[in-house]
């Protein structure tokens, strides 16, 4: 209960000692590009890493020289 409490405490004041981050506002150099559209965005996150994937899989499929387990 003390260690609950101890880890409670020690978590809330370091949000409240945090600073925001202060996102809004621009630095400077600052250069964002135009952003990414839903078919960018899922092409990117889901389908190269899928593809990736099974092409990894297929190369380890085709090259393996050990003998077959029957």
């Amino acid at each position: 209960m003390r260690a609950g409490a101890v880890a409670a405490g020690t978590t809330l004041m370091m949000l409240l000692m945090s600073s925001p981050a202060l996102a809004l506002t621009r630095d400077d150099g600052d250069d964002p590009g135009p952003g990414l559209s839903v078919l960018d965005t899922l092409g990117l996150y889901v389908a190269a890493p899928i593809v990736l994937f099974a092409v990894i899989t297929g190369l380890v499929m085709v090259l393996d020289k050990s003998k077959k387990q029957v």
